[in-house]
């Protein structure tokens, strides 16, 4: 099926046009109007330059890093957010495109993590796309309680990102020996953008060959695996959850979010479903657009 989701032309241009918009942005500052030699004035925090990422490798392997951010802010950082792209599990698609999504969490005060990791087709799938996303997620308790609060992580994932990002949520709950079990990180709460939530389900009705790519078996052959890669089999998570859909989105159906939160409500969870009306797949991470505000919403009312 058509896939605007790992369209790299696509994500290079609305990264390109966001970073744009930055560049464009004002810049507050100030200087003396002596014709003296001064010494500079203090920076204002407002005239900082933007934080930077810095890369952190938590493999060996070229796929296993990732882009870490903390905020220029005078006290703690509200959170960190585990930010997890999509592209269908596939090699195309990269953390580029959830580099303004990360730029945009900064800029709210938290600390954004904008992991990488093996795909379909660069050395990815069953079981090294789950192995990658845990190792990720828990390299967060090596960084020390000074610099991340561990009991205030929250995860956002878009499309296949929102998958992996809820089923990190449910590591806890995986058997020993299983990829992902014992996380060494728990996190507060899990926001999904237009998430693949049943994978079986998807299978049907979305892109089968990207499933049965990333799990590398059926359902029927193998039922418990589908339970522990698949979130909404393996309710209740034991965090809370939002899924942010929009209405229109054609790549992955709605139906996926409203199926997934009735499940986990059922189930005892604490879940939500915020529906965006009008926003096709990949508006949800444009941080111009009101998919993104509830997306961001979504993660302050987790992170507390």
């Amino acid at each position: 099926m058509s896939d605007p989701e790992h369209s790299t032309r696509f994500g290079r241009r609305t990264l390109g046009l966001l970073l744009g918009a930055a560049a464009a942005s004002p810049v507050l500052g100030g200087c003396g109007g002596s014709d003296e030699a001064a010494e500079p004035p203090p920076r204002s925090r407002s005239a900082e330059a933007p934080a930077q990422p810095e890369r952190i490798d938590y493999g060996g392997q070229p796929e296993q890093f990732g882009e870490i951010t903390f905020p220029r802010t005078r006290g703690l950082p509200k959170g960190t957010v585990i930010v997890v792209h999509g592209g269908f599990w596939r090699a195309d698609t990269d953390l580029t495109v959830m580099r303004p999504a990360a730029a945009a969490l900064v800029a709210a005060g938290y600390v954004a993590w904008n992991i990488e990791y093996r795909r379909i087709g660069g050395g990815g799938g069953w079981p090294s796309t789950f192995d990658d996303v845990a190792q990720a997620a828990d390299r967060l308790a090596a960084l020390g309680s000074t610099r991340i609060d561990l009991r205030r992580i929250v995860v956002l994932g878009h499309s296949a990102g929102g998958h992996l990002a809820a089923w990190l949520a449910m590591r806890a709950g995986l058997a020993a020996g299983q990829p992902g079990a014992g996380p060494a990180v728990r996190p507060a709460g899990v926001v999904t953008q237009a998430g693949v939530l049943d994978l079986a389900s998807f299978r049907r009705t979305g892109d089968r060959t990207a499933v049965d790519d990333l799990v590398a078996t059926t359902p029927g052959a193998d039922p418990a695996r589908y339970r522990a890669v698949s979130p909404a089999e393996a309710v209740p998570l034991g965090v809370p959850s939002v899924c942010v859909h929009g209405s229109a989105d054609a790549v992955v159906p709605i139906a996926q979010s409203e199926e997934f939160v009735a499940g986990a409500t059922a189930a005892g969870d604490r879940s939500e479903l915020v529906r965006v009306e009008g926003a096709d797949h990949m508006q949800l991470v444009d941080v111009a657009h009101p998919g993104w505000a509830a997306s961001l919403a979504a993660v302050q009312r987790l992170a507390g």
